[in-house]
């Protein structure tokens, strides 16, 4: 098929002569046509390629163009289905439209009119194409081996959020500023059977009390001074969705009765008005303060607190897995130079600054940092001196009686992704000198990590490529090692 097509039609009709002059017209417009005499022809061309339009007659020698369409529609590509027919009657075009046709056409067809439908098929065609796209790609960017982070908290939460993803129960995860929660809410949404459906979120301390209750549960026209129109709230727009509440623990008393009920009665009423609002919403919540506490202050209800207690974690702050913070940097320079069109890296000195600074602000302030030093920096190496002076001055060692050391060629500079990252740690944390006798195998190592085989065998390839570690070679030595 040609990439330069205005897009790509399958006319089916028996008729030779009406079959060429469809076929001439859409060609001579820029399309890129297929044709076939009969129904079951159709249907292999169809299963053996990639189509936006077909244009099919209703009557045909062998199957029909209703049978035709099903067979389109099993297929479950974007593809529009216009059926013409020289029998046209009102019976057989309701139930083509039932059937998802695109549009409905009699004989004689009408040159201008064949290319208003076929063109206004394939611009909705394209529409649906970008729609999936998108929707692929938000997927890819939230799925849960792209999380970045190694470390073992972050491991057991991995294992959380593929369990909890699937459901459709409330979510509340605790954790402080900048650590993550939105990222974590999306990726819970977008590996749910809600992922075809937008994500709603909004903050809940940045809003302020009234202006919060009609973004929650919207207001009908003239309910208050200003409200010239209705206003759908984001209650109802999340409908079929999930709506993720940022900082719920900001909450007013007021509200906090308002969203109890909302959860409850899993209803609405729109502010001034009468009308009860039937909803299927998944919540999910954070917070970054203690709510067990607000709750003892009585700042917070308790009852709205095990609503939305159902299923809770909590992130850990970028201080308590500072194992992580190479991979972030990796994952962030990656992102820079995509943005900038420059590749730049971190000598030593500033990835051990990095891995000794407290992050008060966490991953968000660590993007934000080394995005300030990448952009300072006019070479292809971030140096100590392209480091903001408040991270260089106050950046300690860690306690512990082991200093925290990275080798930057092998973590920086080894271009594995976050779930291969992971997959590296945890391989070489593996009985080095093989004294347990039991190397795992992997569908343990799969199961443990919560990655698919496909990853681990890929992961693993690209590990020994790198020179980092040559896991059949270890298994092999690990086996003999147990039998002799």
């Amino acid at each position: 098929m040609k990439d330069d097509s205005k897009g790509t039609v399958l006319v089916v009709e028996d008729d030779r002569n009406q079959r060429e002059i469809v076929t001439m017209i859409l060609s001579k417009e820029g399309f890129y046509v297929e044709a076939a005499d009969c129904g079951r022809k159709a249907v292999d061309v169809l299963k053996n390629g990639n189509f936006d339009i077909v244009v099919t007659d209703l009557k045909l020698p062998d199957i029909d163009g209703t049978e035709v369409l099903r067979e389109v529609r099993a297929l479950g590509r974007p593809c529009h289905v216009i059926i013409v027919t020289a029998f046209g009657s009102i019976p057989s075009a309701v139930e083509a439209t039932k059937l998802g046709a695109f549009y409905y056409l009699e004989k004689p067809l009408e040159k201008d009119q064949l290319l208003l439908v076929v063109n206004n098929a394939v611009n909705q065609v394209r529409l649906l194409k970008d729609n999936i796209m998108l929707k692929d790609q938000l997927r890819d960017r939230f799925h849960i081996d792209n999380i970045v982070g190694a470390h073992g908290a972050m491991e057991e939460l991995y294992k959380i959020v593929k369990k909890v993803a699937p459901t459709n129960s409330t979510v509340l995860i605790h954790g402080e500023s900048g650590t993550g929660k939105e990222l974590f809410a999306k990726s819970i949404h977008f590996n749910s059977p809600r992922k075809n459906k937008p994500f709603f979120a909004i903050n809940c301390a940045a809003i302020p009390e009234t202006l919060l209750e009609s973004e929650l549960f919207g207001y009908e026209k003239g309910a208050f001074t200003g409200a010239v129109s209705r206003h759908i709230g984001l209650f109802e727009q999340a409908n079929g969705s999930t709506l993720f509440l940022d900082e719920i623990g900001d909450l007013t008393q007021s509200t906090q009765a308002k969203l109890l009920r909302a959860l409850q009665e899993k209803e609405v009423r729109r502010i001034g008005g009468n009308e009860t609002i039937k909803l299927d919403v998944r919540i999910i919540a954070a917070t970054n303060k203690k709510l067990e506490k607000e709750i003892e202050e009585g700042k917070f209800r308790e009852d709205l607190y095990y609503r939305l207690n159902v299923i809770a974690f909590a992130l850990p702050p970028l201080r308590d897995r500072v194992t992580d913070i190479p991979l972030l940097i990796e994952h962030f320079l990656k992102k820079f130079a995509s943005a900038h069109q420059e590749k730049k890296a971190v000598s030593d000195d500033v990835l051990q600054c990095f891995m000794h600074y407290s992050w008060p602000g966490n991953v968000r302030q660590l993007e934000s940092v080394l995005e300030r030093s990448y952009i300072m920096c006019e070479t292809g190496t971030i140096t100590m001196e392209h480091v903001p002076a408040e991270v260089r001055q106050t950046s300690r060692p860690h306690g512990g009686s082991n200093p925290i050391t990275v080798k930057l060629d092998e973590l920086i500079n080894a271009r594995l992704t976050a779930a291969e990252y992971r997959l590296y740690l945890y391989l070489t944390k593996l009985d080095p000198d093989g004294e347990s006798g039991h190397p795992l195998e992997p569908k343990e190592i799969v199961e443990h990590l919560g990655i698919n085989r496909d990853t681990f065998f890929v992961g693993v390839s690209k590990l020994k490529e790198l020179g980092l570690y040559d896991y059949k070679a270890r298994m092999a030595d690990m086996k003999k090692k147990a039998k002799g």
